[in-house]
Formats: structure tokens, C-alpha cells, sequence
């Protein structure tokens, strides 16, 4: 099972700015890829997939080198997000809901963006995300599990650092053993006396 952890972040002018120009990339990125996704099907009638997105950002890195301020697989992951609004649109499609097309976000609207594998590390009183550097980080508790993935959010001015950790399931043993006979009239009937019913039919 998964659990997250949300903690404040205090970065200095410069990494503030680094996260502002990198939330800025991501919406552009973002933006960008789904108006590919829709000039190729309107258009051609192609359905471009994260794997053909993926593809290009090399040679977008190439023309706009700003992109190389920004973690690669960060990057990947703006187009996976893209690539998840499309799957709940087809499926809500195919289930005959109200699909709603996924949406252009404005500069406001785009305020976080993750690292989903790797290009971070928590190290005491710092976090440490490539492209960034050490920024000062409020960990007022210790995580549980394997931390899978670190996304770093601005909200009302202010930045955090959002982990997801995996964590393993713990049973509980209640040292209670119980028999259960199976019936005609009932499915089952336990020996601590609870009844269970046929499934109806």
C-alpha cells in the first residue's frame, strides 16, 4: 500500500526561482504535447502515445536549452501525467460518461511537477533534487516504506515536498480461531455465531 508524506520546504531566491522556471517549463511541455495530441488527430487522424512524446524530447532539449535545467525524468513524467487525462477521457468515453477533454493549464493552474523514480534524495535537514541543489526541508516525522517518488508543489506562495512510500501491509493476529459450518438455509454460520447468507441470485 502507499502512503504520503507532505513536508515545507525553505529554499533560498535562487532555488525558489529554479523551482518557479521549472513549473514554468513543465506547463509549456504540458501544454505543448497536448496540442500536438490534438493537431495530430484532428488533422491526420494519427493518435500520438507517451511513448512518441517521449521520443522527442531529446531534440527538444536540442532547440530550447532551457529544458536542460530540468530533470529528465521529470519531464517524462509531464507527459505521462498528459498521457493519464487522455486514458480517463477514453475511459469515460467507453463508459458513457461525460468525457471531458483534457484542458490546456494556465501558469497558475500547473503547480507541481515529479520526480518519479530517481534525482532526489533526502539527506537529514536537506532534500536534494538534481537541478535544483539542497534545499532546507521541515521533516517533522520520520516516513515509513520505501519512498517511490518526491513531488515538489507550490501552494499560496509556499513549496513542499510530497512523498510517496510504499509500505508493506501488516496483518494482525487476533489469537481467535472460529469454525464454520455450511448450510442449506444459511451460507455459512460461524461458531462465534454470525450467519452469512446466499448470494442472491
Amino acid at each position: 500500500m502507499m502512503k504520503s508524506y507532505k513536508f515545507k520546504l525553505e529554499p533560498n531566491q535562487a532555488q525558489a526561482y529554479q523551482i518557479e522556471t521549472a513549473l514554468n517549463l513543465c506547463c509549456w511541455l504540458y501544454n505543448t504535447a497536448l496540442e500536438q495530441r490534438k493537431f495530430a488527430y484532428e488533422k491526420r487522424g494519427m493518435t500520438l502515445t507517451f511513448y512518441t512524446q517521449k521520443k522527442e524530447l531529446t531534440q527538444l532539449k536540442s532547440h530550447f536549452i532551457a529544458f536542460t535545467g530540468v530533470y529528465s525524468q521529470v519531464l517524462q513524467d509531464v507527459l505521462h501525467r498528459l498521457d493519464k487525462a487522455f486514458k480517463a477521457f477514453f475511459r469515460r468515453i467507453k463508459a458513457g460518461e461525460k468525457p471531458g477533454y483534457p484542458r490546456f493549464q494556465g501558469k497558475n493552474r500547473y503547480d507541481s511537477f515529479t520526480y518519479p523514480q530517481s534525482g532526489f534524495t533526502l539527506n537529514g535537514k536537506y532534500l536534494k533534487l538534481s537541478k535544483i541543489g539542497n534545499i532546507r526541508i521541515k521533516c517533522h516525522r520520520l516516513m515509513e516504506g520505501k519512498v517511490k517518488t518526491c513531488t515538489i508543489m507550490r501552494k499560496n506562495g509556499k513549496y513542499y515536498a510530497c512523498f510517496s512510500c510504499e509500505v508493506e501491509p501488516v496483518a494482525h493476529a487476533t489469537g481467535k480461531q472460529i469454525g464454520v459450518d455450511l448450510g442449506v438455509k444459511h451460507l455459512a454460520i460461524t461458531s462465534d455465531g454470525a450467519f452469512f447468507e446466499h448470494p442472491k441470485q
